[in-house]
């Protein structure tokens, strides 16, 4: 089941089947799930008291898990988790902090509710796709109701779900195309062009500028030159541009020794499946850049043959904490170690063992790890999928060939996929006659990937009201796919759009939805914010009190672009601006004191600054610059200052990371909505 599972993500050949599949039954009337069981029932102390329900649906794998507050917390409201794949429904308890959305919910009114959005079969070849898209979800939204009304008594429940990434898609599917939720907060979401695309260009890019990435990060820190372009050659400039075109933000290039491939490995095999003649004509057709192959091309492509020693045995890959980040690490299956006699220099991410000699020659692996003179391999490619532990099958002789060349080509995707002009970031591959300047595959591959996963076109109608969230450094689901959405809507919705719609957009923020975040001193958590936006949704539709702004942006060749100051950004994140000695950058003798400051500021009626923390040497070791008066919570602009000695030479960027809460609480873990600002000091 775990490999059919792992080849129906990986193949995404389902058609594009909206028309079909918008006659899918809302779950009030779905003949699925008209036969709801309870299986646990009791009252639990941790992590806050609650009634703990598990149970699920007869004749189907869906289950949940329902934490229901004390009455006298109870207020009428229900929040629902939507995860990017179907995993399980206890997620929750095994979050802790700012990620405990148990805690969150009954401390704002509300029961919290999650599911496993169907089961793993969900995914399998042949099941419907709407089950786990959204129908799962949604039946259990609705039956919650009626275990509510039977805890509370009868009364109006009101129902919030909430996802991010792929479950932002199944958020938007749900709240869309059914009635079981009155609001929705989506978050970090993509487009139906958004994979593998997203990925395929991040991948180009880490490999043609991966030795000038340092110096293109250097540019855009603060005190930066602010020219990324300066010292690349004419592909690299050509690739840098493509990319950030294509939305990548280039703040983003901060973490580009641990970005890796994210979910593309579990999409590469399903392109290579779908349209294997790409893969040949890449190489050999005018046109395409493998034809022509430039210097990183040549330089780039791996073709080497090795012999295998021994098999040495197979783990399961780590499991996924249900994030938006990893929920593909789920989907990667189990993996074999290959031990052979010589291993190419180079870079074999994304590379493939071939076959060549014994029992199960023709079958492909895909590289998973490199380790010395091992290779660890995931399931088998080709000629048809099948059980990885069929590699344990290759004997001490048997020829393979270690070879990169698909995946290389796969990086340039993106660019034989010019889809319809409101996805304005590939205007960059139009002539000026509007048509593609490169050959064009017969289909789009992006629709497909998304309908696997959310079986619904993104039309932008809905009934209810909805706050969108993006995070404006997120290397993953580019920023821009937030305003396509909100076009749809403004289509939809014509005037009433401000009546039932915002978006914010989250500066210094990435793609997972964790509290500890890697870079943290380039990015925070927006969990505040999410927060945030659900208590917000819920006093907008229960009580009329809308909620803050959207967040003035424009979008400039791919890039989302916001104001400075937080009175014209509007949304409800503070700014500020740090500044060092009163500059972005400052040159200072070591052991000689220098003079931090920031200028903090909170968009209109969303607040008071609660926390601030300096990490003075960019070491990811923050300190809280102690209790804020009344007066300081309360000021609209809020100055700070420090003094700090460095007392050695060399390159620092200096940290502030601040806080707020609309209800002014700082002793909460919740709904505190953060922010960072950096300087640049040359200590000499």
């Amino acid at each position: 089941m775990e490999l059919a599972i792992h080849w129906r993500v990986a193949m995404l050949v389902l058609t594009w089947a909206s028309a079909a599949l918008a006659q899918a039954p809302d779950p009030i009337q779905d003949p699925l799930f008209t036969k709801p069981y309870v299986d646990v029932d009791e009252w639990r102390e941790k992590p806050v008291r609650h009634r703990y329900v598990h149970g699920g649906f007869r004749e189907t794998e869906t289950r949940f898990s329902i934490y229901f507050p004390a009455k006298e917390r109870y207020q009428g409201r229900f929040f629902q988790h939507i995860t990017p794949i179907p995993i399980d429904e206890n997620l929750a308890q095994r979050r802790t902090g700012e990620e405990n959305f148990i805690g969150f919910s009954v401390g704002s009114g509300g029961y919290f509710l999650e599911s496993n959005g169907g089961g793993m079969t969900t995914l399998a070849p042949g099941s419907d796709a709407s089950i786990g898209g959204y129908r799962a979800n949604a039946a259990v939204a609705r039956y919650s109701r009626v275990l509510a009304g039977e805890m509370y008594g009868p009364h109006r429940t009101y129902g919030y779900a909430f996802g991010g990434s792929g479950g932002g898609f199944k958020t938007i599917a749900g709240f869309e195309n059914t009635d079981a939720w009155d609001g929705a907060v989506p978050y970090v979401i993509g487009s139906p062009m958004a994979i593998p695309h997203a990925f395929t260009v991040r991948a180009l890019a880490l490999r043609v500028l991966k030795d000038k990435l340092p110096a293109i990060v250097d540019a855009v820190e603060p005190g930066g030159s602010g020219d990324m372009y300066a010292g690349l050659n004419n592909e690299e400039k050509s690739v840098l541009l493509e990319v950030t075109r294509m939305g990548f933000p280039p703040r983003g290039w901060f973490a580009h020794k641990t970005l890796g491939l994210g979910a593309l490995p579990i999409f590469f095999p399903g392109i290579v499946a779908s349209d294997p003649q790409y893969f040949r004509d890449f190489w050999t057709v005018p046109g395409f850049a493998g034809a022509n192959p430039t210097d990183s091309l040549r330089r780039d492509r791996i073709q080497y043959r090795t012999a295998v020693k021994k098999a040495i045995g197979d783990e399961t890959n780590e499991t996924s904490r249900g994030g938006v980040e990893d929920a593909f690490r789920r989907l990667m299956g189990e993996q074999v170690k290959l031990q052979v006699g010589s291993v190419p220099a180079g870079d074999l991410q994304g590379a493939v063992v071939i076959v060549k000699s014994g029992t199960i020659a023709g079958q492909v692996f895909p590289i998973r790890e490199v380790a010395g003179d091992v290779i660890m391999v995931g399931p088998p490619m080709h000629p048809e999928p099948g059980d990885v532990r069929s590699a344990r099958e290759l004997k001490s002789g048997d020829q393979v060939h270690v070879d990169n060349s698909d995946f290389i080509a796969v990086q340039y995707y993106h660019r034989y996929q010019v889809p319809t002009a409101d996805y304005y970031v590939w205007n960059q591959f139009r002539g000026a006659d509007g048509k593609p300047i490169y050959p064009q595959r017969l289909k789009l591959m992006g629709p497909e990937f998304a309908a696997s996963g959310a079986p619904m076109a993104q039309t932008g109608q809905f009934r209810g009201k909805m706050i969108l969230l993006e995070s404006l450094m997120d290397q993953d689901a580019f920023p821009w796919q937030a305003d396509w959405y909100r076009s749809r809507v403004k289509a939809a919705l014509g005037p009433r759009l401000d009546d039932n719609f915002r978006i914010w957009f989250t500066d210094h923020a990435a793609h997972a939805d964790a509290e500890n975040q890697s870079g943290s001193t380039h990015i925070i958590s927006y969990l505040g914010v999410l927060h945030q936006a659900l208590r917000d949704l819920s006093a907008w539709i229960e009580q009329g009190v809308a909620p803050p702004a959207s967040t003035s942006y424009k979008v400039v060749d791919g890039q989302v672009l916001v104001p400075a100051s937080a009175s014209k950004r509007k949304g409800i994140q503070p700014t500020l601006i740090l500044s060092a000695n009163g500059a972005a950058i400052a040159e200072v003798s070591a052991g000689a004191p220098v003079t931090l400051s920031a200028k903090i500021q909170l968009p209109h009626n969303t607040g008071k600054i609660i926390a601030a923390e300096w990490d003075f040497e960019g070491e990811g070791k923050f300190q809280d610059v102690g209790q804020l008066s009344h007066a300081d919570r309360s000021n609209k602009l809020l100055i700070l200052t420090a003094k700090h000695v460095f007392s050695k030479p060399g390159t620092y960027f200096p940290t502030l990371r601040v806080a707020s809460h609309r209800q002014g609480d700082a002793t909460t873990p919740f709904a505190r909505v953060q922010n960072l600002g950096r300087v640049r000091l040359v200590v000499k």
